[in-house]
């Protein structure tokens, strides 16, 4: 099978959030080809280069939405109308005062007079984009927010919107490109899957989306977290990331969510539950073997706190927590290892939590940030005198989570692997992972947090009891096995009710059912072949139907 893996800002380049879980799915299914499309995010990120790919990746085509994209062409008068009338219907639909279909008809019409005749990068930044989405604003039966709306919120708009819709431009749709796999596969939603959806309408390609992160909540949160963009800016840029998640899923065969939470958010954009399935990150848990099976112990004592230092963690919360647990627990230390921070936001707080945690122990605060100097430690993982990830679960008797914000918490299921009793609060996927082998409280409350450590730091039986129920369930659910296993499935679910008509090498017309399921499985199939000639070149490794076996 040739699948056409659609990224945004992770696989093939060595950073990005999709890239661990692409390579172990490429990697894991040998058998199939990947061509890779795609996005890049920044200019950081392409001069860091690829990972290494492995030989089933047959293509890469790769296009940047952080700098400018234009074809240097514009339109003529018919082309002008046919954008103007597009554009509009998709204006009216983001701002409010048309209808939502409009959105779909005006994204497809887009995409057809780019592939047609290019020139949509001057076109969504003209004059005539800015009077036609000025026009919706103002019309009866838009938002008010939006109603709000002058000349400079216009141009910031359609400025986030050129790049969104970028991939409308992109030279991959032909018979030669994303034509020619058998199956779109988005590594997430919003603008990875944009490809997807035009390979679908033009060629009748199947897509697949999976999100590990709803790409709409992730906006929101963005947009939350010192956005300078105005209201009016603000709320046409959410109108049309929910347009464009709710046709996402609208035209998916099968969305995979990452978990229970995430697939809460698609069913409210309006994905059907139908094609719904729940398929769980797949993690290596090799590296964390010789502490969950108990070859490690660690310290009775203490907490371990592991994850990124950002305020969406709330370690002030858990700081106060452990003070709480200090006075009762004079012997309990906390061990924060963190990544190492990165921008100026993360090394502000991790500046803030130090000099709380001074505060909060003054008598104990005179000496450095070591273990052994202070109940309190902040670690770098991976740094010169800080332990490596699996020897940083098993520096404690109990590991501790305390977000206010998370979606799949990984960290949590890394401490499961380990074998380790958990301390988490009720946030986001939380309570679906731990499913029982660990104490969940609620967000925000550093009493209840102090005293379900304490409960698990006085009980050694309860927590070698929770510590070997949360392996167990990792190791069933969260490993890279079942995580491949689930996608073997659906893409061969996904082929076998396929029903493209593949475009034949000469003039003739294209044949109905012309690759059949049975023409991916490896070996001999079949004793003889009646009827036209298959149009397609069976996959290195895979007998030709009809042909002897090697």
């Amino acid at each position: 099978m040739r699948i056409g893996l659609l990224t945004d800002g992770g696989y093939p380049y060595a950073t990005g959030e999709s890239r661990l879980w692409c390579d172990r799915l490429v990697r894991g299914l040998a058998h199939h080809d990947f061509d890779v499309y795609a996005l890049s995010r920044s200019a950081q990120q392409e001069d860091h280069g690829w990972i290494t790919l492995p030989p089933q990746v047959r293509r890469v085509r790769t296009a940047p939405l952080w700098a400018p994209e234009d074809d240097g062409r514009s339109h003529g008068r018919r082309e002008r109308k046919r954008f103007a009338a597009h554009f509009g219907e998709m204006a009216a639909a983001v701002c409010g005062s048309g209808d939502e279909s409009g959105f779909a008809a005006g994204l497809y019409g887009l995409a057809e007079l780019a592939r047609e005749h290019g020139g949509l990068y001057a076109a969504l930044r003209s004059e005539l984009a800015v009077r036609i989405l000025e026009s919706a604003c103002r019309a009866p039966g838009a938002r008010r927010v939006v109603g709000a709306a002058t000349v400079p919120d216009y141009l910031a708009f359609t400025d986030q919107l050129e790049r969104a819709l970028r991939p409308l431009s992109l030279d991959w749709y032909g018979s030669d490109s994303l034509g020619a796999v058998d199956l779109c596969h988005a590594a997430s939603g919003g603008p990875a899957a944009l490809p997807g959806l035009l390979a679908k309408r033009f060629f009748g390609v199947p897509l697949l989306v999976t999100e590990y992160g709803v790409q709409l909540r992730a906006h929101y949160l963005a947009a939350g977290e010192g956005d300078v963009a105005s209201a009016p800016v603000r709320a046409l840029l959410a109108a049309f990331h929910g347009l464009l998640a709710a046709e996402v899923y609208r035209q998916a065969a099968v969305i995979t969510p990452g978990n229970t939470h995430a697939r809460r958010w698609q069913e409210k954009c309006g994905a059907d539950p139908a094609r719904l399935r729940t398929v769980y990150p797949g993690m290596e848990s090799d590296r964390f073997t010789a502490v969950g099976e108990g070859e490690v112990d660690g310290d009775p004592h203490t907490l371990v706190w592991v994850g990124r230092i950002e305020p969406a963690k709330d370690l002030i919360a858990l700081l106060h927590a452990f003070a709480e647990v200090r006075r009762e627990e004079p012997d309990a230390r906390l061990r924060i290892l963190g990544a190492p921070v990165q921008g100026p936001d993360s090394t502000t707080y991790l500046a803030h939590c130090r000099a709380l945690a001074a505060q909060l122990f003054p008598d104990e605060a005179a000496g450095a940030h070591a273990v052994g100097d202070n109940p309190v430690s902040f670690e770098e993982i991976g740094g010169p005198e800080a332990p490596e990830l699996a020897d940083a679960y098993a520096a404690g008797a109990v590991v501790v989570l305390s977000s206010v914000v998370e979606g799949f918490p990984i960290s949590l299921v890394e401490a499961m692997f380990c074998g380790r009793a958990t301390v988490s609060t009720d946030v986001g996927a939380v309570v679906e992972v731990i499913g029982g082998t660990g104490l969940v409280v609620p967000p925000r409350n550093p009493r209840a947090l102090a005293d379900a450590c304490l409960a698990l730091l006085r009980d050694p039986e309860r927590r070698e009891r929770l510590g070997a129920a949360a392996r167990a369930r990792a190791l069933e659910l969260f490993t890279v096995e079942q995580n491949l296993a689930a996608f073997r499935g659906i893409y061969l679910e996904l082929l076998s009710h396929s029903h493209r008509r593949a475009v034949r090498d000469d003039d003739a017309d294209p044949l109905p059912f012309a690759i059949p399921a049975e023409a991916h499985v490896p070996g001999h199939w079949t004793g003889h072949r009646t009827g036209p000639t298959w149009a397609s070149t069976p996959l290195a490794g895979t007998a030709a139907p009809g042909a002897p076996d090697a």
